[in-house]
């Protein structure tokens, strides 16, 4: 049996072999890997004072924990994505477990704060499992199965950065952090060993060299915003160290976007940002980076305030995140639900719903968050407006563009999910210290506020997908491109 797949400047490719590769095997090592670097970005949020206290360093040294991944996935991620599709998206994918691998391992065995970072730095590293497991769907799958297996696996992102907040606490007390690593560890062995042994090589490729100025560039643009993000809490918003970094990434930006239009093989073809249906996607992606980190500090915050205060619930680490476990339930179901409506409609109206949704989830206990009901609404509302929205940008964008350009784009969409979630947490970490009492807790008016911001924020979400295009105008600009990948039930 052969396989025929065309793109844009690669003519046409025969797959020839006997035996098919399995495309469930397939799904199911790439959501591990998926699964696992969610997991792992959020998991040691809950636990930096414990981790901060055993090593015996200071909490804004304990913070490049996180900032170290941050900095690692934004940067790194657009050029995996960019080698995927010039050298094979399963060569690389493969690339990024291992590097995975080596930073949990690094990171498991930690005797000191600095091997610690350097672990999260590696693991930030493969922040391009994304692009490269949907760019490997695209190539690999059956028409008929990409949107939903896109769907579940953008849900996943969402679930595992969920379980990983949920998981934390028990780990930390039953076992020790430490632990926080080595169980994740077992996840990406299965996730390296399957795309090693069980997905086979993608025949589309976009042959070129990699774009080291544009690469320099963007770095410089990256490392200084969300550094300046990241530690804005810690220096003072309005420091010269954070005003410069600031100015600097925003400068550097405007020259990677000057750089990418002059050379002739870009690191990200901004020209795609043109298109409707990709700047939309981004949009979204960057509101529901947002959200989603701004709802995982929120609540679990709530939760474990002390009821003497009047507003809080008094839970444990441990039971706070059982509360969000709605939130990763419903993203579960409404991710490959949200891959059925985009076949047999388009992105466009799942995405509204989304926004919708998660405009609603805060705006609920905007209004009065007293009650663990309203917690808990809250909660199932947040995780279907994230699931259905997070699919669908995924699959607007590979709708949009050429096969061979799906790294670039879809890792386009990755960073601008990673700055709206860092942008979140130090927008809701800086609301809460600045409504705190004297002796440190947080003031009923910061969650209200947070609520607030939160709601604001999911409506831009909103407004881009209503100027997103329709599926039919979606479908005659991806022609024109020489798009093709639409499933026969969304092309009419």
């Amino acid at each position: 049996m052969s396989r025929t797949i065309e793109g844009p400047s690669t003519g046409s490719i025969q797959h020839t072999g006997k035996r098919r590769p399995n495309s469930t095997l397939i799904i199911i090592y790439l959501s591990l890997g998926g699964l696992s670097f969610a997991v792992l970005q959020s998991l040691v949020a809950p636990a930096l004072s414990t981790i901060g206290h055993d090593l015996n360093t200071s909490t804004s040294d304990v913070s490049w924990i996180l900032t170290a991944y941050l900095l690692a996935a934004s940067v790194l991620t657009p050029i995996f994505g960019r080698l995927g599709d010039m050298m094979g998206k399963r060569r690389i994918l493969i690339v990024v477990l291992s590097l995975l691998l080596v930073g949990t391992l690094l990171a498991a065995l930690a005797p000191n704060l600095g091997v610690l970072i350097v672990g999260r730095a590696l693991q930030g590293a493969a922040g391009a499992v994304m692009p490269l497991s949907i760019g490997i769907v695209r190539d690999e799958l059956p028409h008929e199965r990409v949107s939903v297996t896109i769907g579940l696996l953008s849900a996943i992102f969402g679930i595992g950065a969920g379980v990983g907040i949920v998981a934390a606490g028990p780990i930390v007390q039953a076992l020790n952090w430490h632990w926080l690593f080595w169980l994740p560890l077992v996840l990406i062995v299965i996730a390296l060993l399957g795309a090693i042994f069980g997905i086979p090589e993608s025949p589309v490729r976009k042959p070129g060299r990699l774009d080291l100025l544009g690469t320099f560039v963007l770095a410089v643009s990256l490392v200084s915003l969300l550094l300046a993000i990241s530690e804005g809490e810690t220096w003072g918003w309005g420091s010269k160290k954070t005003i410069g970094l600031l100015a600097l990434g925003a400068v550097a930006l405007v020259a990677f976007v000057f750089v990418e239009l002059r050379v002739k093989e870009p690191l990200i073809d901004v020209r795609l940002f043109k298109i409707r249906g990709v700047w939309t996607a981004h949009v979204v992606a960057l509101v529901f980076g947002f959200v989603m980190f701004g709802t995982f500090i929120l609540v679990p915050t709530l939760l474990q305030l002390p009821t003497v205060v009047g507003y809080g619930f008094g839970k444990t680490v441990s039971e706070a995140g059982l509360f969000l476990l709605p939130t990763v339930i419903a993203m579960v179901i409404l991710g490959p639900v949200a891959g059925i409506l985009i076949r047999k409609i388009g992105p466009k109206l799942p995405m509204l719903l989304g926004g919708i949704f998660v405009t609603a989830a805060f705006v609920l206990p905007a209004i009065s968050h007293g009650e663990l009901w309203q917690i808990l609404v809250s909660g199932i509302l947040t995780g279907a407006g994230i699931g259905l929205a997070l699919a669908s940008t995924a699959n607007a964008i590979i709708e949009s563009v050429p096969a061979t350009q799906t790294g670039e784009a879809i890792s386009a969409n990755t960073i601008a999910r990673t700055i709206g979630s860092s942008i979140g947490t130090a927008v809701i970490a800086a609301l809460i210290t600045s409504h705190s009492t004297a002796q440190g807790l947080p003031e009923n008016s910061a969650f209200t506020i947070g609520f607030w911001v939160s709601a604001g924020v999911a409506v831009l979400a909103i407004l881009a997908t209503l100027v997103a295009p329709s599926m039919r105008k979606r479908r005659e600009q991806a022609l024109a491109l020489g798009v093709d990948d639409f499933p026969d039930e969304a092309a009419g």
